[in-house]
């Protein structure tokens, strides 16, 4: 059965690393006989400055046609970041119910972390994020625009049904790694949402006795990621503190460059999204250094959720081969190699020209 996958490449350096990304899943096809086809989206901020919209009217519709969505980056100096946001990737990622936000990170032989005494294998985690709801709210507003007593009002929504099917996306996934999770919180400074959110995960726990729970309020967590990050297998957080400590993750692994992210509807009624965690790095766009690292790993993602789970192993082999040759890393990892050397190394790799 073959999959169409709806491309949208964005800004910067999104277009480089997705078009790299295609040609290593192009031999990937090629080796494990899948049929995979792209269909161009190239919806950006560029657009918007032309058209005044990230994307056209029916945007959802045509997306909503594929098998998957594989996301390069967006965002533009010129263009604010909430219009950006708001105007292409939330709505992709509330309209196809994409609740889970799932950001994996470790440090690789051949990575250096920023700290010392970590070596590679002393972090492997994942970051499951609250994707749908949470602080990232649309509830609010401003009043007064422009005058002293100005106001501005955020809501943060937290639902039952949201906080229940995040925290057993964890605990199921824990259950295929080391068994241990961590719940994110704030609920002694936080009044209602965060001990509504304890309350829920100390719920689910009773009903998975054979995961180990723990939770850690947010400031502490992020100390504890940096002193004893191998302490951590599966981290589940509300949408905001999420966002907060996969980049943080990211960095204590050396470079948020490599980090990926599947935005999951797991019930798969609809196309789930696929996206590095870097942004569009616009003071590098064209120069052809770009990581592509983080959109394969998110390709690896993809195969998975498609349902390839050895074309997956195979290509992340290969992710980790290159990480491992100084000669096949970018400049964001120490090394000087260009996207087109680290592309080259991945398709060699997935073809079995390499020793």
């Amino acid at each position: 059965m073959g999959h169409e996958i709806g491309v949208i490449g964005g800004d910067g350096i999104g277009p480089e690393v997705v078009a790299a990304t295609r040609e290593v899943l192009d031999a990937v096809a090629d080796v494990h006989s899948l049929d995979l086809s792209y269909v161009e989206h190239g919806w950006s901020c560029r657009g918007y400055a032309e058209t005044g919209s990230m994307m056209p009217d029916d945007g959802l519709d045509r997306l909503a046609q594929h098998d998957a969505i594989l996301l390069g980056a967006v965002g533009w100096p010129g263009v604010p970041d909430h219009v950006s946001l708001w105007g292409l990737l939330i709505p992709i990622r509330r309209h196809f119910r994409q609740y889970v936000n799932e950001r994996p990170i470790a440090l690789f032989e051949g990575m250096e972390s920023p700290l010392r005494r970590l070596e590679p294998g002393g972090l492997d985690l994942v970051v499951v994020r609250e994707n749908v709801e949470g602080e990232y709210s649309e509830i609010g507003g401003r009043l007064n625009r422009g005058f002293p007593d100005e106001l501005a009002i955020q809501e943060a929504v937290f639902t039952r049904a949201g906080v229940t099917r995040i925290v057993d996306h964890a605990f199921a996934l824990a259950r295929t790694r080391r068994g241990y999770v961590t719940s994110a919180t704030k609920s002694n400074g936080i009044i209602h949402t965060m001990p509504f959110w304890d309350e829920v995960v100390r719920e689910r726990a009773e009903q998975h006795p054979d995961v180990r729970c723990d939770q850690e309020l947010i400031d502490a967590f992020a100390a504890k990621v940096v002193l004893d990050p191998g302490r951590f297998d599966v981290i589940v957080a509300s949408n905001l503190f999420g966002d907060i400590l996969s980049d943080l993750t990211a960095a204590v692994a050396g470079s948020i460059g490599i980090a990926p992210s599947a935005n999951l509807d797991p019930t798969r009624e609809h196309p789930s999204m696929f996206e590095p965690v870097h942004g569009s790095a616009p003071d590098i766009a064209g120069q052809g250094v770009a990581n592509p690292i983080g959109t394969v790993w998110s390709a690896v993602m993809m195969l998975d959720h498609l349902g390839h789970g050895e074309a997956a192993t195979e290509l992340m082999a290969a992710v980790r081969a290159s990480l491992r040759d100084p000669a096949t890393r970018t400049r964001d990892l120490g090394g000087t190699a260009d996207t087109a050397a680290v592309t080259a190394a991945l398709v060699a790799h997935v073809r079995g020209r390499t020793s």
